[in-house]
């Protein structure tokens, strides 16, 4: 129904001016940055929107679905680094994604999404890229190390990238320092909270926030996200702090999937639940993923990989050189993982059946037959 543009309304945008001349690869002139915010938006409502300047210039309207007031199917898309060569390598990853999943409700971009965080002709390859997909897809972004970078050779210290902020209108956590702020927040869709956090720094103040949002969740999975690999797979990576402070809150709360970016390979393991014999009792605790959607690559490191075994970590399907989206959708007590390569074909997938009222969990992998 065309109709349904007499019943529209105007809002005006937040104006930012910003200098790009802060940083010294980028041209010194000032460009604007507009963000409004939806109000008042009705749940499970197909909404269309378009920008432009309130009289005579207008992009092309762009649909999207709000989420159902109560439980529902859940479907969403999680990338790892993008980074490099973004508009020729990984145009065709976000492309193929939209493809296989043109309904989903959001996207986890897992950091790095470009390689210098304050280049701006970087950040313009990011959005032509995806297109309309980045107007269609609810971005859930992570802040990664080269969105910390420093603004000059001569500067010995990492900032955030100075676009981030303004190009990115997130949920902003007044408990937490200024420093944290649209970089650790969290969202709730229907059945899900996706916990983001900043992997980069002020890790020790995250941690009390982490046990704030896990143990205040109603929700029937949770889902945590930050850019470095807590059990990483690439040789001379190794996230500490993760493993041995975060970890233990993801265990104690039954965090269900950790989503992770950063060693540029591919791996998914999972923490098994001991039984009272310390012996594996067939549930699991949490499936931890890594991967790479760019086409930057290393190569996985079996021996550091099969160090973590005494950290009580499983790996169930690793790989390399090769470009990856995944899918995941939730419904009900059943989640399923499913990576796909840059070429739409299906490299892995796995099966989370949950009881909603005890919380134990059964892995299906993809060649089990139970």
């Amino acid at each position: 129904n065309s109709n349904f543009k007499l019943n529209s309304s105007t809002y005006e945008a937040s104006t930012e001016p910003f200098d790009l001349g802060q940083y010294k690869g980028n041209n010194s002139f000032i460009v604007n940055y507009h963000s409004v915010i939806f109000k008042d938006l009705k749940p499970n409502k197909l909404y269309a929107y378009r920008v432009g300047d309130g009289k005579d210039y207008w992009s092309e309207w762009i649909q999207f679905r709000t989420a159902k007031e109560k439980e529902g199917k859940t479907e969403f898309v999680y990338f790892g680094d993008a980074q490099n060569n973004v508009l020729s390598d990984w145009s065709r990853v976000i492309r193929m994604a939209y493809q296989t999943a043109p309904n989903a409700s959001f996207v986890i971009h897992a950091g790095d999404l470009i390689n210098d965080g304050h280049r701006d002709y970087e950040w313009a390859e990011w959005y032509k890229a995806g297109g309309f997909i980045h107007s269609q897809w609810t971005a859930i972004p992570v802040l990664g190390n080269h969105e910390f970078w420093p603004l000059s050779k001569e500067d010995e210290y990492r900032k955030p990238s100075i676009q981030w902020r303004p190009q990115f209108t997130l949920p902003v956590e007044q408990k937490l320092s200024k420093k944290l702020h649209e970089t650790v927040y969290s969202v709730d869709y229907q059945d899900v909270r996706i916990i983001v956090l900043n992997s980069n720094y002020n890790l020790r103040e995250q941690t009390k926030y982490i046990e704030e949002k896990l143990k205040s969740s109603t929700a029937k999975w949770n889902i945590v996200t930050c850019h470095h690999s807590v059990f990483s797979p690439a040789k001379g990576r190794d996230f500490q702090y993760g493993r041995k402070i975060w970890k233990p809150l993801f265990d104690k709360y039954n965090v269900d999937l950790v989503l992770n970016g950063h060693d540029h390979t591919y791996a998914r393991g999972h923490t098994p639940e001991l039984n009272e014999t310390k012996k594996d009792s067939g549930e699991i605790k949490t499936i931890y993923v890594t991967s790479v959607s760019g086409p930057k690559h290393y190569i996985s490191d079996t021996k550091q990989i099969d160090t973590y075994k005494k950290e009580g970590y499983q790996l169930d399907k690793s790989g390399s050189h090769i470009q990856f989206f995944q899918v995941i959708t939730i419904d009900k007590n059943k989640l399923t993982y499913v990576a796909y390569t840059s070429t739409g074909e299906e490299y892995d997938r796995a099966v989370i059946i949950k009881n909603l009222d005890t919380g134990k969990k059964k892995l299906i992998h993809k060649n089990d037959s139970h």
